[in-house]
């Protein structure tokens, strides 16, 4: 019985995702987010019930990557072009012009580059201990925070978060990101000692600190900080 317990914390992950889709296609985004959290929870959840269990399969590591297509590949597309509609509508472009009526298509640039990044992850024995590249929950976290950010606007950002050319830029940089050969290290303990998980503590102190501080806001700003922070040679260890 122990065996499938990951595999239905996996699917409470699928399920999220599918929720969160329902809710962004229905124009209600702010919930969509929501569920994207919670999605992210279930999929951290799921590998740390597996290691504590100690139990692995074949079909447990492919449904992960299955649900994890869903809830962080086809989500973050989504969420991205609703945002590039919204953005396009709210600076006058909408109309007839070929560009501004195609432009929300390439959200789902990150669906297909968090497809990429999936497959590569299944197949790169590099990533057994860390990521190459950028994983696709901590993308989908960027994104989502996005209409969290507008919801609880507490800086006056809307704005510049709803400029078209900005959100298109952000896209081409998170679908870069995720098939890049960056080294990332990977949120796992093997033990709790300070010099084993120095960079981990770092980040997860430094990471706190900002969410208390900015709340959604601070999401970007500490995957910025993960990706700094595992820059080799100038990376704390």
């Amino acid at each position: 019985m122990k065996r499938h317990l990951p595999n239905a914390v996996t699917c409470l992950n699928l399920l999220c995702g599918c929720l969160a889709l329902t809710n962004i296609f229905a124009g209600r985004l702010e919930i969509g987010a929501w569920f994207v959290a919670a999605a992210a929870a279930a999929d951290f959840a799921d590998g740390l019930l597996a290691r504590a269990l100690r139990v692995s399969s074949a079909i447990g590591k492919d449904l992960d990557s299955l649900a994890d297509m869903v809830s962080f590949g086809v989500v973050p597309g989504a969420i991205l072009g609703a945002l590039l509609t919204r953005a396009v509508e709210g600076a006058g472009y909408a109309g007839p012009t070929l560009l501004w009526s195609w432009l929300p298509y390439f959200g789902f640039l990150v669906t297909i580059f968090s497809a990429l990044r999936l497959a590569k992850f299944n197949n790169d024995t590099r990533q057994t201990t860390s990521f190459i590249g950028l994983p696709t929950p901590a993308c989908t976290l960027v994104v989502a925070s996005l209409p969290l950010i507008l919801a609880y606007d507490q800086f006056g950002i809307a704005p510049i978060i709803l400029n078209p050319w900005l959100l298109l830029g952000l896209t081409m940089l998170l679908s870069g990101l995720l098939v890049a050969e960056l080294p990332l290290f990977a949120l796992k303990f093997k033990t709790f000692r300070w010099g084993d998980n120095r960079r981990r503590f770092i980040f997860l102190l430094l990471a706190a600190g900002l969410l208390l501080v900015l709340k959604a806001a601070a999401v970007p700003l500490v995957v910025l900080l993960y990706v700094l922070l595992s820059v080799p040679k100038t990376a704390v260890r």
